[in-house]
């Protein structure tokens, strides 16, 4: 049964994730060019190799080890580890696969000022936050899997000149978005107990996709 917090909470990516940001539906669409593509990977990149920092900040509120372990898991999916590459390598790979050299985006030396704005106020907000607030930022992984699977559609038919196996990074991300996604949500479900608690899980999850809404705004926005 759906609570009235959940339904909560779900609304609030429903209204605001970036799925519904006009760079994105341009880019599903297909109109992007390729150096605004590439703007939009470079600047991603700036955010994807935060989520194991922002992750290890989380790991270090968490006093059940049973949660660590739980968590720990979001680290090694980005930072890779025996027998997987890892969703940095994999974005790394994005890169390439767009022309992009390894060595400039790994530099970050094209990242825009109000990406990096965007992706230090989401560290800092797992840095300083509850641990209820810091995971409930993650909830907007509920709408990931739909996005990316939308996503490598949109790649597949109208931006063929990328090649195919800089998709895995997407690919990946269907199943462990679900996963992740709903490991967090039982965790907030059962930590937000009180009415102030619920509204401050509203709050950062509200927080996380202006995050998101933002860093699309900069990338949007940048000179061409």
């Amino acid at each position: 049964m759906v609570t009235t917090f959940e339904s909560e909470l779900r609304a609030v990516p429903e209204r605001r994730y970036h799925h519904r940001h006009p760079f994105n539906l341009r880019m599903h669409q297909g109109s992007l060019k390729p150096r605004e593509l590439r703007t939009w990977i470079v600047n991603r990149f700036h955010y994807q190799r935060h989520i194991p920092v922002k992750d290890a900040l989380i790991l270090a509120k968490l006093e059940d080890p049973a949660l660590r372990r739980l968590w720990i898991r979001r680290i090694t999916d980005h930072d890779g580890s025996d027998g997987d590459e890892g969703g940095i390598e994999r974005w790394l790979r994005l890169g390439e696969a767009a022309g992009i050299d390894r060595a400039d985006l790994l530099s970050g030396r094209e990242v825009l000022p109000g990406v990096r704005l965007a992706v230090d106020g989401y560290v800092n907000l797992c840095r300083n936050g509850t641990p209820l607030e810091a995971v409930a930022a993650s909830l907007t992984e509920l709408f990931a899997p739909d996005l990316m699977a939308t996503r490598i559609a949109a790649f597949e038919r109208h931006y063929t000149w990328i090649e195919a196996e800089g998709l895995a990074y997407f690919k990946a991300r269907v199943r462990q978005g679900r996963r992740d996604s709903d490991e967090a949500l039982s965790l907030v479900l059962s930590w937000a107990r009180t009415r102030a608690e619920q509204e401050s899980a509203i709050a950062a999850l509200s927080y996380k996709c202006e995050v998101l809404w933002t860093l699309l705004d900069a990338v949007e926005r940048a000179p061409a």
